[in-house]
Protein backbone atom coordinates (compact mmCIF):
# COMPACT_ATOMS: atom_id res chain seq x y z
CA UNK A 1 0.00 0.00 0.00
CA UNK A 2 0.92 3.49 -0.73
CA UNK A 3 0.77 6.03 1.78
CA UNK A 4 -0.19 9.36 -0.01
CA UNK A 5 -1.77 10.40 3.34
CA UNK A 6 -2.05 9.79 7.12
CA UNK A 7 -4.91 7.84 6.38
CA UNK A 8 -3.51 5.50 4.63
CA UNK A 9 -0.97 4.69 7.26
CA UNK A 10 -3.78 4.42 9.43
CA UNK A 11 -5.68 2.14 7.18
CA UNK A 12 -2.23 0.26 6.93
CA UNK A 13 -1.70 -0.20 10.51
CA UNK A 14 -5.42 -1.90 11.18
CA UNK A 15 -4.60 -4.24 8.37
CA UNK A 16 -1.42 -5.44 10.13
CA UNK A 17 -1.81 -9.19 11.26
CA UNK A 18 -0.56 -8.08 14.38
CA UNK A 19 -1.95 -5.40 16.36
CA UNK A 20 0.02 -2.30 16.33
CA UNK A 21 1.06 0.98 18.38
CA UNK A 22 1.78 4.13 16.05
CA UNK A 23 4.23 6.18 18.30
CA UNK A 24 4.41 9.85 16.79
CA UNK A 25 6.89 13.00 17.32
CA UNK A 26 5.64 16.82 16.68
CA UNK A 27 8.22 18.87 15.39
CA UNK A 28 8.61 22.64 14.51
CA UNK A 29 11.62 24.26 13.01
CA UNK A 30 13.60 26.72 14.57
CA UNK A 31 16.12 29.23 12.54
CA UNK A 32 19.55 28.35 14.81
CA UNK A 33 21.22 32.01 15.98
CA UNK A 34 24.24 31.82 13.25
CA UNK A 35 22.25 30.91 9.94
CA UNK A 36 22.93 33.00 7.16
CA UNK A 37 21.32 35.69 5.73
CA UNK A 38 20.31 32.77 2.65
CA UNK A 39 19.58 30.69 5.62
CA UNK A 40 17.06 33.24 6.73
CA UNK A 41 15.36 34.48 3.46
CA UNK A 42 14.44 30.64 3.05
CA UNK A 43 13.71 30.18 6.57
CA UNK A 44 10.81 33.56 6.03
CA UNK A 45 9.29 31.72 3.03
CA UNK A 46 8.65 28.69 5.26
CA UNK A 47 11.51 26.52 4.11
CA UNK A 48 14.63 25.20 5.92
CA UNK A 49 15.54 25.45 9.59
CA UNK A 50 16.21 23.25 12.40
CA UNK A 51 13.83 20.39 13.84
CA UNK A 52 12.65 21.17 17.31
CA UNK A 53 10.74 18.31 19.23
CA UNK A 54 8.22 19.24 21.05
CA UNK A 55 5.72 16.60 22.01
CA UNK A 56 5.37 12.69 21.35
CA UNK A 57 2.29 10.28 21.63
CA UNK A 58 1.81 7.48 21.16
CA UNK A 59 -2.12 6.02 19.69
CA UNK A 60 -3.15 2.58 18.88
CA UNK A 61 -4.79 2.81 15.13
CA UNK A 62 -7.76 2.29 16.70
CA UNK A 63 -7.98 5.15 18.91
CA UNK A 64 -7.72 7.75 16.21
CA UNK A 65 -10.41 8.04 13.67
CA UNK A 66 -8.18 9.89 11.28
CA UNK A 67 -5.62 12.81 10.25
CA UNK A 68 -8.40 15.12 11.62
CA UNK A 69 -8.91 13.73 15.05
CA UNK A 70 -4.76 13.67 15.62
CA UNK A 71 -5.20 17.46 14.41
CA UNK A 72 -7.54 18.12 16.86
CA UNK A 73 -6.03 16.45 19.74
CA UNK A 74 -2.45 18.00 19.51
CA UNK A 75 -3.75 21.46 18.67
CA UNK A 76 -4.95 21.49 22.42
CA UNK A 77 -1.32 21.13 23.84
CA UNK A 78 0.68 23.48 21.10
CA UNK A 79 1.73 26.34 22.39
CA UNK A 80 0.48 29.23 20.17
CA UNK A 81 3.71 30.87 19.30
CA UNK A 82 5.39 27.78 18.30
CA UNK A 83 2.86 25.39 16.38
CA UNK A 84 4.06 22.05 15.15
CA UNK A 85 4.93 21.49 11.58
CA UNK A 86 5.89 18.10 10.92
CA UNK A 87 4.98 14.90 12.82
CA UNK A 88 7.11 11.95 12.39
CA UNK A 89 5.84 8.64 12.54
CA UNK A 90 6.68 4.83 13.10
CA UNK A 91 4.78 1.93 13.86
CA UNK A 92 5.29 -0.84 16.74
CA UNK A 93 3.94 -4.24 16.12
CA UNK A 94 1.76 -6.72 19.00
CA UNK A 95 2.80 -10.42 19.40
CA UNK A 96 0.08 -12.91 19.96
CA UNK A 97 -2.60 -10.76 19.27
CA UNK A 98 -1.80 -7.94 21.81
CA UNK A 99 -0.67 -4.45 21.01
CA UNK A 100 2.01 -2.62 22.80
CA UNK A 101 1.25 -0.70 25.55
CA UNK A 102 2.39 2.84 26.11
CA UNK A 103 5.31 1.20 28.54
CA UNK A 104 6.23 -0.25 25.95
CA UNK A 105 6.29 2.25 23.56
CA UNK A 106 8.55 4.59 25.87
CA UNK A 107 11.92 3.80 24.26
CA UNK A 108 10.96 3.78 21.38
CA UNK A 109 9.64 7.20 21.31
CA UNK A 110 12.60 8.32 23.34
CA UNK A 111 14.86 7.15 20.41
CA UNK A 112 13.10 8.93 18.17
CA UNK A 113 13.14 11.87 19.83
CA UNK A 114 17.01 11.56 19.24
CA UNK A 115 17.08 10.65 15.86
CA UNK A 116 14.89 14.21 14.84
CA UNK A 117 17.15 15.93 16.77
CA UNK A 118 20.31 14.29 15.14
CA UNK A 119 18.47 14.51 11.74
CA UNK A 120 18.66 11.27 11.52
CA UNK A 121 15.34 9.82 10.55
CA UNK A 122 15.42 8.10 7.16
CA UNK A 123 13.23 5.47 8.95
CA UNK A 124 10.11 7.55 10.31
CA UNK A 125 7.24 8.88 8.05
CA UNK A 126 6.87 12.47 8.28
CA UNK A 127 3.71 14.44 7.37
CA UNK A 128 2.57 18.00 7.03
CA UNK A 129 -0.54 19.36 9.12
CA UNK A 130 -2.27 19.00 6.23
CA UNK A 131 -1.47 14.87 7.07
CA UNK A 132 0.65 14.65 3.45
CA UNK A 133 3.82 12.90 3.42
CA UNK A 134 6.58 15.21 3.12
CA UNK A 135 9.77 14.17 1.29
CA UNK A 136 13.31 15.25 2.12
CA UNK A 137 15.95 15.97 -1.00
Amino acid sequence: MEIQHFDDLLAAARAQAQPQRLLMVFVATELPEDASAEQRARFAQGEGGALVPLMCVDKTPEELDSFATLLAESQQFELPYQPWRLVFTAALSGSNGQAPTSEDAESPLERMVESVKLGMFGNLLPFDRQGQPVHFG
